[in-house]
């Protein structure tokens, strides 16, 4: 980073507004999942509040382990306190079905299981990472967010997507540009059946596609077909005859029956255009 660079005035007062927030606070748990927003909060939050701040990472079959790994490694190196615990979304009844309203569920439980870990380390404000570009979806989490009290400090700041890049890159965060992330449930359609096996079959594969070189990638499971989505303009490269060939080989070898692409290309919450 340049020590000599400086913010836009507007970022910069949107910027002052977020540490001033967080300073009001006291102490506080941030629900971090490893992502650019929840990990720009947190970094804030830490340099704001200090040891006053706690990290807490939710575990299911539903978050790849390599985002726990990263989050890890990123709460080691800065030397914030870090929790990770295990979340039981598939003890709900009918959410191993899919259905619309899951997202509600699973943030419900990811939620109670933050203010649990949290209230065991007597702090009782619990901090959520998402934008104002987030309120453009089809969100139901955010009716658990609202009901469990928990507060959007990036929201409350008017901070977009854009901005918190921006910001993230300021202050030396290497996941600046990090691809947005969805937990794998997302990877099915709704009133799909959701299973660990499924979970891990879409996990493979995606982790796979992500070794190619393709960062911003989505593998849908729709029965036994694997739907990729890369951006638009990786399609060209993602079809070649020797890629295409060795993802065909190694997608089929890990169990799905057919594999095809989405020539729409990568977008979020494309599950959501079902609804």
């Amino acid at each position: 980073m340049d020590t000599q660079e400086k913010l836009d005035p507007v970022l910069a007062g949107k910027f002052d507004i977020l540490c001033e927030a967080l300073s009001e606070y006291g102490n506080l748990a941030v629900a971090f999942s490893g992502g650019v927003d929840s990990t720009l909060l947190l970094k804030v939050a830490h340099d704001v509040l200090g040891d006053n701040v706690l990290a807490v990472t939710g575990k299911s079959p539903s978050i790849p382990a390599r985002e726990i790994e990263e989050a890890r490694d990123f709460c080691k190196q800065e030397g914030i306190r870090h929790s990770v615990v295990e979340t039981h979304e598939f003890d709900i009844e009918g959410f191993d079905h899919n259905p619309p309203d899951r997202c509600y569920h699973c943030k419900r439980e990811l939620l109670s299981c933050i203010k649990a870990e949290a209230a065991a380390q007597d702090i009782w404000i619990i901090a959520e990472g998402s934008n104002l570009d987030d309120e453009g979806d089809y969100r139901p989490g955010f009716r658990a967010g609202r009901e469990m009290d928990v507060v959007s400090p990036l929201r409350g700041a008017g901070l977009n997507k854009a901005d918190v890049r921006e910001l993230a890159r300021y202050l030396g965060l290497s996941v600046w540009d990090k691809p947005a992330y969805a937990c794998l449930n997302t990877r099915f359609a709704y009133g799909d059946l959701i299973t660990n096996e499924r979970l891990k079959l879409v996990d493979d594969a995606e982790t796979y596609l992500v070794g190619l070189g393709f960062p911003s990638v989505r593998v849908r499971l729709q029965d036994s077909t694997a739907r990729i989505e890369v951006p638009e303009n990786e399609i060209e490269r993602l079809v070649s005859e020797k890629m295409r060939r060795g993802i065909v080989e190694t997608l089929k070898g890990l169990g799905f029956a057919y594999v095809s692409i989405d020539l729409q290309g990568y977008r979020t919450g494309s599950m959501n255009e079902t609804l």
